[in-house]
């Protein structure tokens, strides 16, 4: 299992560094790299029903609803 997911990081990073325009900076490819750490960690916490409701996020932070 572990080796699957290795070699999807693997591919994913790839795919992710070919689609940077020339010129592209460390920056830039942190900045894919986060942006997919993110997407996967809310598709993951979907699918876990992990997920809170905006209504529940304002009301717990005392936001206006």
């Amino acid at each position: 299992m572990a080796q699957i997911e290795n070699d999807h990081v693997r591919s994913t990073a790839i795919e992710l560094i070919k689609g940077l325009p020339n010129g592209a900076t460390w920056d830039d490819v942190m900045e894919q790299v986060y942006i997919r750490q993110a997407i996967e960690a809310g598709l993951k916490s979907e699918s876990e029903n992990e997920l809170i409701e905006v209504d529940e996020v304002r009301r717990r932070f005392g936001l206006a609803v």
